[in-house]
């Protein structure tokens, strides 16, 4: 064959795009293998417990799954802490030639690098680390697998050497590059995919800013096309994607489990069939010593839809790169659940986190609330404690997108502080809007008692029958639910930290609510005849506090429009405040006009007690309402001057 007399020659390094290529064919077969030792230990230890299932990876690594199958199923304990298996001595002599193949690939590209492989194979192969025989040892499993501690070297560390030494020696020799892919070997038809694949990382390549990674490789192993990208610049964070004909399968390892599954949830419109997060385990990669490895297989019905998946998966990469920091950070201002969700967000529209954490992340934030916010938002509290759910993820996502667009167009990082600062006073004000709503409902319940009392005047007046102890009944219940709803306020002032005068507002409606129960309580003990005069003098109270109420439910609603700078709002609801001032002093000419009639009129005595204190106590309703009214004032005046 060629290859042989190109070796006699001494020129291997024709022959390294191929060997570079069965090189990492031959890492992706160590990985199923050592998976497989370490299914078989833990089979042998807990039968009864379920068998590691490796049928995708072995398909994805051209191994066939029944004999892998049969070693793990097969596995149990023996003597002296080993374990028998089938297939054991043969797969260990699997491992030791796939070591070998990528040894020579590296010996081609780089001799001197290959002669130290070598040596370090040698030394494993005498200390006896290899040996193929029916029954191995637990303990060698694990040191097999795993990484050896204090720096020492392991089967697993030269693993991992050899695949970077691939990694950089697939890059130097690559015949070609498609669209920033590093390529060799391919045919033709190859490039579509790659293509594909690029145009989709190139759409949000940008989005990782200045953080490395994000590189890719491809090449034709085993008649698959095989892409290569490093992600970022963890160890194990490595995806490998397998096209073959229409076939895409995906085979992706993260130390990460929730950012594992977070990939996955990102190709929800495509039907991939998905395997389960499998645990490896390796002393050495992230905070356990274990990673996680998942496969999913696409069967396209077109090469349009294949190549859709591809550019897909390219695009999806970038947003993997510090994912598990970012989720940490909005972790501390929102729960855990909204913290993934916002990353989520991020991806679907193209912004990122990798912006947000560039420019500083939680000390954005922190800076915001303690600028804009110091007394409103106490020191370790969640942004959703301080504004609700809502608000607190809303004003993350506008910071995210600020921090992406800043950095992509050039501003400058005080811009962006400002524009959060700005972001998180107006979710702020916000809160005092969705309080003062709470206000405007009270002021509704109110105006439904004042204007009971109104129509049961009115029906006295025009000589009709009116069920008094009907009017008091629903005023008792309106009151009662008035003190449920202010009960909630309170709750929702404190744990929103809102200005003082918002809870002072709420006092004052829950205090004419109270007045006027009481008054629909007495005016259903009036007598069944009360003169005309003292009907007429009482129906132009009880409009006197309707039109109280009407104000202040326009007063309310304008104000809450305030913070959103509406100054046509402001003014509005100034003359709300103008009309119920005004609403109460009539309401004050009226009870003392109903006074004087009451102590000159010569009237029975139940007759003036009822009419008098019916009348005192719509009067102090209207009095409660001016005090809120003032309370109104303030507070809109202290929107404008901020």
């Amino acid at each position: 064959m060629k290859s042989q007399i190109i070796e006699q020659l001494g020129q291997t390094g024709m022959l390294l795009p191929s060997l570079v290529a069965e090189g990492l064919g031959a890492n992706d077969r160590i990985k199923v293998r050592m998976s497989a030792l370490q299914g078989a230990a833990q089979h042998a230890r807990q039968p009864d417990q379920a068998v590691s299932d490796l049928q995708a990876e072995c398909r994805a690594a051209s191994i066939p799954p029944a004999a892998i199958a049969t070693l793990i199923g097969g596995a149990h304990m023996a003597a002296d802490g080993r374990i028998a298996a089938p297939n054991l001595a043969k797969l260990m002599k699997d491992i030791a030639d796939d070591i070998a193949a990528m040894i020579r690939a590296v010996r081609a590209g780089a001799p001197q690098e290959g002669e130290a492989f070598d040596a370090r194979l040698a030394a494993m192969l005498a200390a006896g680390v290899l040996d193929a025989a029916t029954e191995i040892e637990v303990v060698r499993i694990a040191r097999l697998t795993g990484m050896a501690e204090n720096g020492a070297d392991s089967l697993h560390r030269l693993v991992m050497d050899l695949h970077k030494a691939l990694n950089r020696l697939a890059a130097r020799c690559a015949e070609e590059i498609v669209d920033g892919a590093h390529v060799f070997g391919l045919q033709p038809e190859d490039h579509a995919p790659v293509q594909s694949f690029m145009r989709g990382l190139g759409e949000t390549k940008m989005l990782k800013f200045d953080h490395p990674g994000l590189d890719t490789m491809a090449t034709r192993s085993g008649g698959r096309l095989l892409i290569q990208n490093d992600i970022g610049t963890t160890d194990a964070h490595v995806v490998v994607i397998a096209v073959k004909a229409n076939t895409v399968t995906v085979t992706y390892t993260d130390v990460h489990r929730a950012r594992a599954r977070f990939f996955v949830a990102q190709f929800e419109k495509f039907p991939a069939a998905w395997s389960g997060l499998d645990r490896h385990a390796a002393s050495g990669l992230g905070d356990d010593g274990t990673f996680y490895l998942v496969t999913g297989d696409y069967q396209a019905d077109s090469a349009d839809e294949r190549d859709a998946f591809l550019a897909a998966i390219g695009a999806a990469l970038v947003f993997l790169i510090d994912w598990n920091k970012a989720r940490k950070l909005l972790r501390s201002w929102v729960a855990k659940g909204d913290a993934a969700n916002l990353l989520g967000w991020a991806a679907r529209h193209r912004i990122g986190h990798r912006a947000f954490l560039e420019l500083g992340g939680d000390e954005l934030i922190g800076a915001a609330v303690r600028n804009a916010a110091p007394t409103r938002i106490g020191f370790g509290e969640r942004l959703d404690q301080a504004l609700g759910r809502d608000a607190a993820v809303e004003f993350l996502k506008t910071a995210m997108r600020v921090s992406t667009e800043a950095l992509r167009e050039g501003r400058s990082v005080r811009l962006v502080r400002d524009q959060i600062e700005a972001e998180l006073v107006r979710h702020l004000e916000r809160v005092d809007s969705t309080l003062l709503a709470i206000i405007l409902r009270q002021a509704g319940l109110a105006n439904d008692i004042a204007a009971g009392l109104a129509s049961h005047i009115a029906a006295l007046q025009a000589g009709r029958s009116s069920d008094g102890k009907a009017l008091a009944a629903r005023a008792s219940r309106i009151e009662q639910k008035a003190d449920r709803i202010a009960i909630e306020a309170r709750k929702e002032v404190t744990r929103l930290n809102a200005r003082p005068v918002i809870e002072q507002m709420m006092d004052r409606v829950e205090q004419a609510i109270d007045e006027l129960e009481q008054a629909a309580f007495i005016a259903s003990l009036l007598p069944e005849a009360v003169a005309p005069a003292l009907l007429e003098a009482l129906a132009g109270l009880c409009g006197s506090s309707v039109s109280a109420l009407q104000a202040t439910a326009s007063g309310v609603a304008a104000a809450a429009e305030v913070p959103d700078v509406q100054r046509v709002d402001s003014e509005d609801a100034l003359a709300c405040v103008l009309r119920l001032i005004d609403a109460e002093h009539s309401a004050d000419l009226r009870e003392r006009e109903i006074t004087a009639q009451v102590l000159t009129g010569g009237f029975d005595v139940a007759t003036s007690l009822a009419v008098l204190e019916l009348a005192r106590a719509i009067e102090r309703a209207t009095d409660r309402l001016a005090g809120f009214g003032h309370l109104l004032r303030r507070y809109i005046i202290s929107d404008l001057l901020a």
